[in-house]
């Protein structure tokens, strides 16, 4: 990439986010505009995994509503996210979790190691 290109996406990146990695539960705050009002949204689930890189990094989460699962991909420098908080880390051995979506409840969770 081109130093030029990397200046310009340098004063879009955020640097108010914390680290995070896969297997972590995070709780995401993502603002929703409806019409002229706007509010905060929690979004709570485990980071299934993290791509890109620059202005282009994004991260999956999971989560499990009403016992269908829910995955949502956020782009990471979005002004669209408020904040984010890492609720539990999560040793996993893998960089993608996506063996997550076939395990339903102690199966999946006792697959993530609590990190210390």
């Amino acid at each position: 990439m081109s130093t030029v290109v990397a200046d310009l996406e340098r004063e879009y990146l955020r640097d108010d986010l914390p680290e995070f990695r896969p297997g972590d539960t995070v709780i995401v705050n993502v603002r929703i505009k409806e019409g002229e009002k706007e509010r905060i949204q929690a979004y709570e689930g485990v980071v299934l995994r993290k791509r890109g890189g620059g202005t282009r990094a994004s991260f999956t989460v999971r989560k499990v509503s009403y016992g269908t699962g829910v995955e949502r991909i956020f782009p990471l420098h979005s002004p669209a996210i408020a904040s984010i908080t890492v609720k539990t880390e999560g040793r996993a051995r893998r960089a993608r979790l996506y063996f997550l979506r076939a395990l339903k409840g102690k199966a999946a969770k006792q697959m993530i190691k609590k990190r210390r």
